[in-house]
């Protein structure tokens, strides 16, 4: 009796899946498995024949609903424990996937506790590993100049893993998901998250963007992230000791991205432009903030690697994911436009 796995692969437009034959069922774990990824990657692993459990604080709730979800064990745990990864280890799972591991000390004691005990170790890491762009499309090697301590802390757990691939034969992979887009408030054309931000949009007035509008922003759709975790676990041969980008075929500029806006919403762009130090005037600390952070960052990172090693090709543009997101919350009565 064969359970049927999913995987995705570059097929010609229409095909995105095929199928292949799984005779056991393999036992998942993943830590944070109810927020923005694991709302799509779950639900993928359940249908593709795994054996689930979500670990987490318990305070979260996945954003879709789907009857996957009844097949999946909950186990409450805050990895933040000195005992987390030995409660971990208890359970013997045979792939982790890390969502929530922040702090290099937490990621240790984890793998710690695991090694020998898995087949496979999924880190979730971040573009943020690269700082400024040096060349764009940025490829992963390029990506080892972080500006901020999320981008340090992950870029060194990122080589802690590699480390101990080599050393201990310890099978980590990393992916770098970009801006992730779902049925929340996903970073917007003046790249942050203020949900202000399209009703300006929606009524056809002015926005105000930094600087020329020129700093780029690389989202990914949730699904997406999904997508290339389940392409990473059924090549796990081929991802061991790699990191993989994690991003939409294309970036796109503050000002392209608001035009896109404009004209979808039904209105011809209505865009102004101030120096930073002019533009923050009178805003919300928190998008001044956000907004430097991103147009800091300015990512424009290459797929290339998942395409090329894993057969792994993103459906969603950014355009779309964000025009599916923002959708999602005006339907659900999230944003009034």
């Amino acid at each position: 009796m064969y359970v049927w796995v999913q995987c995705d692969f570059i097929l010609p437009v229409g095909f995105h899946r095929i199928f292949k034959p799984r005779t056991t069922m393999t036992k998942v774990i993943i830590i944070g498995g109810s927020g923005h990824v694991g709302t799509y990657l779950v639900p993928r692993l359940v249908k593709a024949g795994y054996d689930v459990t979500n670990v987490s604080r318990g305070t979260a709730k996945p954003y879709i609903d789907d009857p996957a979800w009844d097949k999946v064990d909950h186990v409450k745990l805050d990895r933040k424990d000195q005992d987390a990864g030995e409660k971990i280890a208890a359970l013997k799972p045979e792939i982790i996937i890390d969502m929530m591991g922040y702090e290099p000390d937490e990621v240790e004691r984890l793998v710690d506790a695991v090694r020998g005990k898995i087949q496979h170790y999924i880190f979730c890491s971040t573009v943020w590993v690269g700082g400024y762009a040096t060349a764009v499309p940025t490829t992963e090697d390029q990506m080892t100049n972080p500006i901020d301590s999320y981008g340090e802390k992950k870029l060194a757990i990122e080589r802690y893993l590699w480390d101990q691939v080599k050393t201990h034969n310890f099978p980590a992979t990393s992916f770098r998901p970009g801006h992730i887009v779902g049925p929340w408030p996903s970073i917007n054309p003046q790249g942050n998250t203020n949900l202000d931000i399209w009703k300006i949009l929606a009524k056809g007035e002015e926005l105000e963007l930094p600087d020329h509008g020129l700093g780029t922003l690389h989202h990914i759709h949730a699904d997406d992230c999904a997508g290339l975790v389940m392409a990473m676990i059924e090549n796990r041969d081929k991802t061991i000791g790699e990191a993989f980008n994690n991003v939409s075929p294309q970036a796109v500029s503050l000002r392209w991205y608001s035009e896109q806006m404009f004209e979808w919403l039904g209105h011809q762009p209505n865009i102004s432009y101030k120096p930073f130090d002019q533009w923050k005037q009178g805003k919300p600390q928190s998008d001044i903030d956000a907004t430097w952070s991103h147009i800091a960052h300015s990512p424009c990172v290459s797929v290339e690697k998942a395409k090329r090693v894993l057969g792994f090709y993103p459906r969603y543009s950014s355009i779309d994911a964000i025009k599916e997101s923002v959708t999602a919350l005006r339907d659900s009565g999230k944003l009034d436009i």
